[in-house]
């Protein structure tokens, strides 16, 4: 019989998982020829391969069938993962890691927008205060980096959050209506879209033997283990500690392009990020105190 998950295996779980989240800076930085499209291409066709085998091991065998009979809403989640992946992939090519994550981590205050506004949900005093500063701090490290910085890049790298805060929306709203939304197989639905979208836009391939083989790894362990397995952890843990933990793949994933292709990020860069983590951080912590 398994032995269920415990809070502390599940903290620890989700601090592997944002770093196995944090490599895809650095690994993209190491590919040799593949660019742009054909980048997202590849991880997306491993992450859906990788799924086909992973998923009836923990939703069963008939879960593609139960996919063919989805909701709406699982059909709507399963576009904003596409969009995730995509952007995600598409903005590492176009600007630095540091920015990428930095944008990235605003999603839980863009969360707390989009509900608000399509679901009603309430945005407490606490949430403003932080969507404020953490504002300021993106304005301040794009507002430095003007000459530098490519608006393309930027433009891209929003798209994630977005994605993510619409996704959220739909499928709380579909649970507040009595109708779960199966997020596992949704990422699955999410790998296979991107990658037949991707697929006419990445020829002709230019990929080496050497770049598959860092975007299969990519798709594997990057993207399709770690959303496996959060989503496990989800069912443990509190929103306020996932929104806490997660924000350690912004840490990672600069760490780790630093020391592994000393991608240096910029005052900017990490001023800015310490005003949106700080922001995010204090928003957590507040909200989860004042719950207790």
């Amino acid at each position: 019989m398994k032995q269920p998950l415990t809070h502390t295996k599940a903290v620890f779980l989700m601090v592997a998982v944002t770093l196995m989240w944090s490599t895809a800076g650095v690994v993209t930085r190491y590919l040799e020829y593949a660019r742009s499209f054909e980048v997202t291409f590849w991880r997306a066709f491993f992450t859906a391969a990788s799924l086909l085998l992973i998923l009836p091991f923990f939703k069963g065998r008939d879960v593609f069938f139960r996919i063919r009979h989805a909701s709406l809403p699982f059909w709507l989640s399963g576009l904003c993962w596409s969009a995730m992946f995509t952007a995600f992939m598409l903005a590492l090519t176009l600007t630095s890691v540091g920015n990428v994550l930095v944008t990235m981590s605003v999603g839980p205050l863009l969360t707390a927008l989009i509900a608000r506004l399509f679901i009603g949900h309430r945005v407490p005093l606490r949430t403003w205060t932080a969507i404020v500063v953490a504002g300021a701090g993106m304005v301040y490290m794009y507002a430095a980096q003007l000459a530098s910085i490519s608006l393309l890049g930027t433009l891209v790298s929003l798209c994630v959050p977005i994605a993510g805060a619409t996704n959220w929306t739909v499928t709380q709203h579909a649970h507040d209506q009595g109708h779960d939304v199966d997020l596992m197989p949704a990422v699955w639905v999410g790998a296979v879209i991107s990658a037949v979208l991707t697929l006419p836009l990445a020829l002709p391939f230019q990929a080496s033997g050497h770049d598959i083989a860092l975007l299969g790894f990519l798709g594997v362990f990057q993207l399709a283990v770690p959303c496996v397995l959060s989503v496990m952890c989800a069912r443990v843990l509190k929103a306020p500690e996932l929104s806490l933990l997660q924000l350690l793949e912004v840490i990672f994933g600069i760490l780790l392009a630093w020391l592994g292709v000393n991608e240096v990020p910029s005052h900017a860069v990490l001023a800015g990020g310490a005003l949106v983590i700080g922001a995010l951080v204090v928003n957590e912590i507040i909200g989860w105190r004042q719950r207790a």
